[in-house]
């Protein structure tokens, strides 16, 4: 009885070197974040690579410090499923966008 307890103390604890090397990550990825306003990228770049290293911040803050890359399927399904729903209702939102743009600048140039 006492290996059992003492396996799942072990496998429920988790060694600070993980969260160290996490922090360390997130550090370098702010650090490139930074990168980017420093050598001033404009455009469509600046913005691809603020969203990237944006959503890799979140994820290794979702996956380590939330715990969730120790916890269940099921309750990661439970929060990935409606943050993916969401990424894709902004993509459907820019599509729309980018359309009613089109149409506008078509029927106010050419006429309608």
């Amino acid at each position: 009885m006492d290996e059992i307890q003492k396996k799942e103390q072990a496998s429920s604890t988790h060694k600070i070197g993980i969260y160290l090397w996490i922090w360390g990550l997130l550090f370098v990825l702010s650090f490139f974040s930074y990168l980017v306003d420093w050598f001033q990228f404009q455009g469509l770049l600046r913005h691809s690579l603020i969203l990237i290293f944006m959503f890799l911040k979140a994820g290794l803050i979702m996956a380590f410090f939330m715990h969730l890359y120790w916890e269940r399927y099921a309750l990661v399904n439970i929060l990935l499923w409606p943050m993916t729903a969401i990424v894709g209702f902004i993509v459907l939102m820019a599509a729309e966008a980018k359309y009613t743009v089109f149409t506008r600048l078509l029927y106010f140039f050419i006429g309608g």
